[in-house]
């Protein structure tokens, strides 16, 4: 039921003022999804969810972990013993071995190329908490953080719905496949002085979602650089550093920050979360680790709004202390990764569908602009409303994660089985074949 506009004035701004996002093509697709759904046997013509960057390949592997580890859970027999201490209230520190655990997880990630401070991990309820804690930790209502297009839909909930934070536009191009230069960096900078809004920091996303691709390290050293030359913060989202599954190996903002002793690193800030790596986004572990010491105590405080539960962390703590199990299993899933990406983009490219070169990620950035009937926004979601109320896939349109450039698409390969995955491409390319044969009558006519 709506309110009235005397009534709206009963709730506060953040209640009213839509800046959740969920008014966007990237969510009205989920909507027609859940109306949808996709199942083999009782909805087989229903939607596909090719919009949620979830990663199911490797849940075979943690359920196996499960049957040989009863004792990790306090709800089976051989971990009962541990229920009173689990169910008592945890300080929003965490518990200390399951920070040792994640540390140790980032560290693998990494090829062990550096190390982590368990006592610098804040624990959040997601990485969308932890996204949030530090804008509240960074910013104050107004000012901005830099921040490179195409970029994350929700990073515009993350970041600024309740925080009343902005993120302004790094411009980038398909021209160079997306990759941040210099001057539009510096752009990006000055306009916002221009229009007097304080810039507080960059915020960078690698692998980046959506494209799927690794930053350099030229460009990582290049944006620090930066944003130690103008006193402002730099934060990289990491959560999808475990997918990457071929060359160039993932290079951490860390890295960087190790091997350069002339860093400012209060200014840095990573987020991680055990979402996408491990596939567990259910769990709701976020996890912050900067390199400011104010920040890790603010951050600390603020976590008690969105605590990790002692459960979770208890049986999560227990299978990260398994080292060869972690081990083994970012190399398998690395492996299923690439397998799986290579079956999709190889279809795609028989139907002539090109996507951005990726390396990581759980999606492809998916180029349809040849498919389009007017290059316009407009045509772009013509061509997407197509797409998921008749050849019902739900993708997401590249203008949601604010692509200046019609035609873009991010569509998910790792949330389905392999069942699922033949299914969403046969209607891809029988939708395919099908607007090339229209087109090809337009021409004869």
């Amino acid at each position: 039921m709506g309110f009235k506009e005397s009534e709206e004035q009963l709730l506060s701004k953040v209640a009213t003022n839509g800046g959740h996002g969920e008014n966007s093509s990237y969510f009205d697709g989920w909507k027609v999804h859940d109306r949808d759904p996709y199942h083999p046997t009782q909805n087989p013509e229903g939607v596909i969810q090719m919009g949620l960057a979830e990663n199911l390949l490797g849940h075979d592997l943690i359920e196996e972990w499960m049957r040989k580890n009863l004792a990790a859970s306090i709800c089976s027999e051989e971990g009962i013993s541990q229920f009173r201490a689990v169910a008592n209230f945890q300080d929003y520190h965490g518990l200390p071995f399951f920070r040792q655990g994640v540390a140790k997880l980032m560290e693998k990630v990494r090829g062990g190329r550096v190390k982590f401070d368990p006592d610098r991990i804040v624990m959040s309820g997601g990485a969308t908490g932890a996204q949030e804690t530090l804008a509240f930790c960074l910013a104050d209502p107004g000012d901005a953080f830099l921040i490179p297009v195409p970029y994350y839909p929700a990073f515009d909930r993350d970041f600024c719905w309740r925080t009343r934070a902005r993120l302004l536009p790094i411009h980038c191009r398909s021209s160079n496949n997306f990759n941040i230069t210099s001057s539009a960096l510096e752009a990006a900078y000055l306009n916002a002085q221009k229009s007097n809004i304080t810039v507080k920091g960059v915020l960078i996303t690698n692998p980046s979602n959506p494209l799927g691709t690794t930053m350099d390290e030229r460009t990582i050293r290049s944006l620090l650089s930066f944003t130690n030359d103008k006193r402002i913060h730099l934060i990289c989202d990491e959560i999808f550093s475990g997918t990457v599954f071929k060359p160039p190996h993932f290079i951490s903002l860390s890295e960087i920050v190790e091997s350069d002793p002339e860093c400012h690193r209060d200014l840095v800030h990573i987020v991680y979360s055990l979402s996408k790596d491990l596939g567990l986004p259910g769990f709701r572990v976020g996890v912050i680790y900067s390199y400011n010491d104010e920040v890790v105590a603010c951050a600390r405080k603020m976590s008690s709004f969105g605590l990790v539960s002692s459960q979770t962390q208890h049986m999560l703590g227990c299978m990260l202390a398994d080292e060869d199990f972690t081990s083994n299993y970012l190399v398998e899933n690395a492996r299923r990764l690439k397998e799986r990406h290579a079956v999709f983009t190889d279809v795609l490219r028989r139907v002539g569908i090109r996507c951005l070169e990726g390396n990581g990620g759980l999606f492809c950035w998916m180029d349809l602009r040849s498919l389009l009937k007017k290059e316009t926004l407009e045509g772009e979601l013509e061509l997407w409303r197509v797409i998921v109320n008749e050849v019902k896939l739900n993708v997401s349109p590249g203008s949601s994660f604010h692509c200046a450039e019609p035609g873009w698409f991010r569509v998910c390969f790792a949330n389905m089985d392999d069942e699922t995955t033949e299914r969403a491409l046969k209607r891809i390319r029988l939708f395919v074949n099908g607007e090339i044969e229209e087109v090809e009558e337009k021409k004869k006519k």
